[in-house]
């Protein structure tokens, strides 16, 4: 199966012995996916929505409001992705644009950073994530969150912290908050980088002090399973030919769609890479 990397982002100066994010996407697959990796933050785009079989958004330093042509081109882009039932995943920085891709609205939220080791409730189970656990645990790095419900999106997992955690479209598009590509080793030393300067000691600290001695955050395995499952059984759909996707107005999540802070851009990184 052949799988788009959409890199929106880069691991930062000093941090490039752990690989570029297309590449620990590619360990994340692992067998019997090929990736072709398009830098869509240098502006370069596919052709069209269909010359791989699925795609895959990654992280970026970036917020989906920031003003870079190549947000709003990928933002089109996702939508036609979404029209055509290519499926798609998006993580972290990709969870947030094709929320908003779709009318959602995504902010810097009231609380604040979160890094290290983050638990999950599950709330539903689709077939992809039949076999998972009431909660799963994945390292995290944001401090942008979607604040409402887009439309056509079904909530799969939250937390305190992040409300709207995991979504997912139909059957042929899912999206993290969290990291499933950043092994422990990268986490500690993204945070231990960070630690003061763009994240609080107050924040950044505990989360040192929870990543673990393993290489993997605990369930980074298991969402693995999870996005190659789904991209497997969603490519049956979409050669199928099911109907497309609807594009409604954007509803909110009751308590979930809560005030962040400002999305006025500020000097750091607010979605982690």
């Amino acid at each position: 199966m052949r799988i788009g990397i959409l890199e929106t982002g880069r691991p930062p100066a000093g941090l490039e012995q752990h690989g570029s994010y297309g590449l620990m996407f590619e360990r994340l697959l692992g067998p019997g996916f090929e990736t072709v990796v398009y830098p869509v933050i240098d502006d370069v785009f596919p052709a069209a929505v269909d010359e791989v079989d699925g795609w895959l958004v990654t992280g970026s330093r970036f917020g989906v409001y920031d003003d870079a042509p190549w947000i709003r081109r990928l933002e089109a882009f996702l939508r036609q992705v979404m029209a055509a039932r290519v499926p798609v995943v998006g993580i972290c920085f990709g969870h947030q644009i094709l929320a908003s891709a779709l009318g959602a609205r995504v902010e810097k939220a009231a609380a604040g950073w979160g890094a290290g080791p983050h638990e999950y409730d599950v709330l539903e189970r689709p077939a992809w994530l039949e076999a998972a656990a009431e909660r799963f645990t994945l390292n995290a790095m944001h401090q942008d969150q979607v604040l409402s419900l887009p439309p056509g999106a079904r909530l799969i997992a939250s937390s305190a912290f992040c409300p709207i955690a995991a979504l997912a479209y139909g059957d042929h598009a899912i999206s993290f908050q969290a990291h499933p590509e950043f092994d422990n080793a990268y986490e500690r030393d993204l945070v231990a980088m960070r630690r003061g300067a763009v994240i609080p000691e107050e924040v950044a600290d505990p989360a040192l002090a929870g990543i673990g001695d393993e290489a993997l955050a605990p369930d980074a395995a298991n969402a693995a399973l999870w996005i190659r499952r789904f991209f497997t059984e969603a490519s049956k759909g979409a050669a199928a030919g099911l109907p497309s996707f609807r594009l409604d107005a954007p509803r909110p999540l009751g308590d979930c769609d809560f005030d962040g802070a400002s999305a006025e851009a500020e000097k750091g990184i607010r979605c982690g890479q």
